[in-house]
């Protein structure tokens, strides 16, 4: 070849690798500007105007707000009573800063992302999986675990007459094999993410879908189980938890190595940060962090229980096997069918066969005295005892007539069902008597709480004596704990508290 000939390729490829690098630099920086040279706001992260509530903030401000989503690992209800893993997580570090915890139940991950950062949360806790991406737009703490993502397949609908290694045929157990195949995943999530870099690793197209974004992952894996799409992913240790009751599926195949699993908060949120990791730092130095990782995803026997079980509920529409009879009582004394609800839980945990040391019976642990002075004698039957309770609460909403507010009066008539009317209207003259108003739960509270001491039972304006006055104050308390709880479940009840 002569000298100009060479001149002449050594340009061209010179030029072509040039061009290559332009438009890879440009392919590169796309989500980060736009054709315009405006700021990318994917999640709603604005650098310049990002909310910068932090640590000192929220203190002040008392509460802490977790953005979490519905499911069986997140948060659920039981028997009246919240759980989930990550439910009683963000429960420990909130008692560990002393502050109350909220929730906002969003199901989208996108979503979740821009309430971080419009500074409607100040936790991101949806089992997240951390990634370069995600990095750009909120900061992670310390990994809680690692956690490989695994195909959720469905085994042959005869699986049950075959042989091992028959059913292992009909499986996909090379990703090559996911060439062409349609795999939905939750809008927003790693597994996007992961099935591109797959795709591209496999040398073919894996057909990625995600039309369903107000669906948790739980719920893709609900329809794989039951026909309606072949494939799905998830993290392994979910996918375990779900396989459990939905026998037909097979989760064995990984499509990634180990990843990292976290919390996520706003950038320009140091403190908190900080704050979180020195936690997690501790908490797994005890044996109650792993206790409670194998409650949810070893405890195969117990997670299968709760989630087959009648009681078990992703919202609050639905609580227990007696919901219908629960609305007609509500009905009936004015209440909010969830309030009712939550002191059933408290009560008996919606065991129809409840029998406390005393004698009492039911859902709503009825005294036989109390029940037939209003015509019910078989406690024991739902329908009887349901409606021998709501006829006590009305009694005691004459007694507490004089109380306007509803609210108010619900409180002071959950301590009276709980205590007697007269212990209570103890605790509301000596309110009066110090200086306080007779009228308001948080007055009389205190006092119900003192007429445990010999000074105050023992006043000219008490009437019915000594009284452990912890257990009315703290059976109010845990009754509207439940309810709010009841109402944070309801995704548009938590944005109305947001």
């Amino acid at each position: 070849m002569r000298l100009f000939d060479r001149y002449i390729l050594v340009f061209f490829v010179l030029l072509i690798i040039l061009i290559g690098g332009c438009k890879r630099s440009s392919l590169e920086n796309v989500t980060l500007s736009s054709s315009s040279g405006e700021k990318d706001t994917t999640y709603g992260y604005d650098p310049d105007q990002l909310i910068t509530n932090d640590f000192d903030q929220i203190k002040k401000r008392g509460y802490l707000t977790a953005i979490v989503d519905n499911s069986s690992t997140g948060m659920f209800l039981y028997r009246g009573e919240p759980m989930g893993y990550e439910y009683e997580l963000l429960s420990l570090f909130a008692a560990s800063i002393d502050l109350e915890l909220r929730f906002d139940i969003t199901p989208s991950i996108e979503d979740g992302f821009r309430k971080l950062n419009a500074g409607h949360g100040d936790i991101l806790a949806y089992n997240l999986t951390v990634t370069k991406d995600r990095q750009r737009f909120i900061e992670f703490t310390l990994p809680h675990n690692l956690v490989r993502q695994v195909l959720v397949q469905r085994k042959p609908d005869n699986w049950r007459d075959m042989k091992l290694h028959e059913i292992e045929k009909t499986l996909l157990r090379n990703p090559i094999d996911l060439i062409g195949k349609e795999v939905y995943v939750r809008k927003g999530s790693a597994y996007t993410t992961r099935l591109r870099h797959l795709s591209e690793e496999i040398g073919g197209d894996i057909l990625i879908i995600e039309e369903f974004e107000e669906l948790e992952t739980e719920a893709l894996i609900e329809m794989v189980a039951d026909r309606h799409i072949d494939y799905t992913v998830a993290d392994e240790d979910v996918a375990l938890v779900n396989a459990r009751y939905h026998p037909n599926l097979d989760v064995k195949t990984a499509i990634s190595f180990p990843q990292q699993i976290a919390w996520g908060v706003r950038k320009k949120s140091p403190q908190l940060l900080d704050t979180l990791n020195a936690w997690i730092v501790k908490m797994k130095q005890t044996s109650d962090y792993y206790a409670l990782y194998d409650k949810y995803f070893k405890s195969s026997r117990k997670s299968k229980e709760r989630v087959e079980s009648d009681f078990f509920s992703t919202d609050s529409e639905r609580l227990s096997p007696y919901d219908s009879l629960i609305k007609l009582s509500a009905d009936k004394v004015g209440w909010d069918w969830k309030l009712l609800a939550a002191q059933i839980s408290k009560e008996s945990r919606f065991d129809p066969d409840a029998l406390s040391w005393v004698g009492a019976r039911g859902l709503m642990q009825i005294m036989p005295k109390t029940g037939q002075s209003y015509g019910y004698r078989n406690l024991y039957n739902p329908d009887q005892n349901l409606k021998a309770g709501a006829e006590h609460i009305l009694w005691l909403q004459d007694v507490w007539s004089e109380l306007d507010d509803t609210t108010e009066r619900a409180k002071f008539v959950l301590a009276s069902y709980n205590v007697g009317q007269g212990h209570v209207q103890d605790a509301a003259r000596l309110a009066k008597k110090y200086g306080k108003n007779p009228l308001l739960w948080s007055d009389v509270a205190v006092y119900l709480r003192l007429k445990s001491k010999k000074k105050y039972y023992n006043d000219p304006v008490v009437k019915f004596g000594y009284c452990r006055g912890d257990e009315p104050v703290d059976y109010v308390n845990d009754i509207f704990y439940r309810y709010s709880r009841y109402l944070q479940m309801d995704q548009s009840a938590s944005t109305s508290q947001e």
